[in-house]
């Protein structure tokens, strides 16, 4: 493998800018399912295990494709991936709005999830365009926008779903996804590759890695409601064996693999995989399940909020994890990341004790999530830029897209394990789960987060092992 170090123009604040408004865009375009959940179930018809399906397959697409993109922004230039990986983006933005039912949403979302390898992207061009003290707040900035993006479309696709339709809610933040990916193409310049071995991509290890995560998914999915089929399930479980072991052994052989596992073995970024997978599995409990929370009809334990009102009740939390991107990325440069980590884990476990033990009052909920949401930015912000500026400048894309691919897997996992607890939970020829069982999975998420202390407590003080 050769590496070149051809030096990149300068970048002014116009093509940064242009880089957060697509950070912007892509996170109101991500974010606009989970509030507005309960009417998509209704308005289809789905059941509570498809409602689950539709909230992570955008995830799994990404994690997916992220390592992929930041392959391939390494070896031929930031700007020419995420340009051409947006046009996906755009395409299943438009899918998604014209939807008729949910197989098309589905179709929609998967094409979506290409919207998740823009990070790694973006970190690319951030490192190859700015000197590394700039970088490292860049990086944080350019996250905590794509957090403010959520914000927005958090608070606006109840309005805009209510008020004219869920295929607008999909369709306006296409429209700025397009208009920030020609800014980006207008004003961001090409920055040069940084490997140049011309190998191809590693199918193999795509499809392995697929069908692991697919099949990781129905087991999460359908464990409970196959409990009876214990034979299906030990074929499942099997079968994800099979994939997970042929995968590892692919991507150990091959030349140039989807991800290099040889990643891992380094403590920076095999330990900020770690603490990430553990973090998000906390953090989808309180993403899931507080608008199901908010959701179930005042009439028995909870708040029967409208679409509207649940992206209003969301977007304190929306906020606090908009700040924390720069503030994590501030603290990292003068704290280390170590202790932005140990703050972050401490706070989430909190705000999940919190949520478990106190959810009679609205605010309680809002309080709450916004703890967890403001813990998460702080500490998958500083494995990120920890992660991104710890390794070869060769090697970012594919370093990041590792921490990136073990956030939304941790994510996607949580939300299939929390909704596993409150299909669980649900008395026969009912709809609406106990209350035991929100407590139950608050309570599980909180001692998840809890765990990565011991993962912390091995991190040296700053960003470089």
């Amino acid at each position: 493998m050769t590496t070149t170090h051809a030096p990149a123009r300068p970048i002014g604040k116009a093509a940064v800018g242009a880089l957060g408004a697509l950070a912007v865009a892509t996170g109101a375009l991500e974010s606009v399912v989970t509030p507005t959940l309960p009417l998509l179930q209704r308005e289809l018809d789905m059941s509570p295990a498809e409602g689950a399906l539709l909230s992570i397959v955008l995830l799994v697409t990404g994690a997916l494709i992220t390592p992929i993109a930041g392959t391939l922004g390494d070896r031929y230039g930031g700007k020419r991936v995420v340009v051409r990986l947006m046009a996906v983006v755009c395409a299943g933005g438009l899918v998604s709005a014209l939807a008729p039912n949910l197989p098309v949403l589905l179709l929609g979302q998967v094409l979506q999830g290409a919207m998740v390898g823009a990070l790694p992207l973006s970190f690319i061009l951030v490192r190859a365009h700015l000197p590394a003290g700039e970088s490292k707040v860049a990086i944080g900035v350019v996250s905590g926008l794509f957090v403010g993006g959520a914000m927005a479309g958090t608070l606006a696709a109840g309005p805009v779903a209510e008020g004219l339709s869920r295929h607008w809610m999909f369709a306006l933040p296409t429209f700025a996804v397009i208009g920030a990916t020609v800014l980006v193409h207008r004003l961001m310049p090409h920055d040069p590759p940084r490997r140049t071995d011309g190998a191809g991509i590693d199918w193999p290890g795509l499809v392995l890695l697929s069908g692991t995560l697919v099949t990781l998914m129905l087991v999460l999915g359908l464990g409970a409601d196959l409990v009876a089929q214990p034979l299906v399930l030990l074929g499942l479980v099997v079968l994800l064996a099979a994939f997970g072991a042929g995968w590892v052994a692919v991507e150990r052989r091959a030349a140039s693999p989807m991800v290099d596992l040889r990643m891992l073995t380094r403590p920076a970024v095999g330990k900020s995989c770690v603490l990430t997978f553990l973090i998000c599995v906390g953090t989808s409990a309180a993403t899931y399940l507080v608008p199901q929370l908010f959701a179930v009809p005042a009439d028995t334990y909870g708040f029967g909020a409208s679409a509207t009102a649940i992206g209003f009740f969301l977007l304190p939390g929306a906020l606090a994890a908009s700040l924390a991107g720069p503030i994590s990325g501030i603290g990292v440069r003068r704290l280390g990341s170590r202790a932005v980590v140990t703050a972050g884990v401490l706070l989430m476990t909190v705000g999940l004790l919190g949520l478990a033990a106190a959810h009679t009052e609205i605010w309680h909920l809002v309080v709450g999530k916004a703890l967890v949401a403001l813990a998460n930015g702080l500490c998958v912000t500083a494995m990120v830029t920890r992660t991104a500026t710890s390794v070869d400048l060769g090697d970012t894309g594919i370093a990041t897209g590792l921490v990136l691919v073990t956030r939304v897997i941790g994510f996607a996992v949580g939300v299939q394990v929390t909704g596993a607890i409150l299909t669980a939970g649900t008395p026969a020829g009912s709809k609406i789960p106990a209350e035991s069982a929100f407590v139950a999975g608050f309570v599980l998420a909180a001692a998840v987060t809890a765990l990565s202390l011991l993962v912390v407590r091995t991190m040296s003080k700053g960003v470089k092992e």
